[in-house]
């Protein structure tokens, strides 16, 4: 491990996630869903940190949501807690948006949300 505790595969890992963000836009958006879907919500931070790697670093995407980047990078840190207004102007500087989505249910739960 290096002192920052990452292998070299973590790194290279790392890398190819954010040029695949970089690359790819519906990536970008299929990648932070699966974490939504699936992740805490330090993962969540870990995810959004990457993409705003991939699309040119926190400064500059402070610069295009009209966010303080100082304030954006503790937000982006891995215990940030972004505000909705924030998460909002941030995804929008991506180029994504915050959607809703039914999650599919069973037959039998919808039978019992009924009852």
């Amino acid at each position: 491990m290096t002192r920052k505790g990452r292998t070299s595969a973590s790194r290279n890992h790392e890398a190819a996630t954010v040029e695949s963000i970089r690359k790819d836009p519906k990536f970008a958006a299929e990648y932070l869903n699966t974490v939504l879907e699936d992740g805490d919500q330090e993962e969540v931070m870990i995810a959004l940190g990457r993409i705003a790697h991939a699309y040119g670093g926190v400064r500059k995407l402070a610069e295009k949501a009209k966010l303080n980047a100082t304030a954006l990078y503790r937000t982006l840190s891995r215990k940030g807690n972004p505000e909705l207004r924030s998460m909002t102007a941030l995804l929008k500087a991506m180029g994504l948006r915050l959607a809703v989505q039914p999650i599919r249910i069973s037959a039998r739960e919808r039978r019992s949300r009924h009852s």
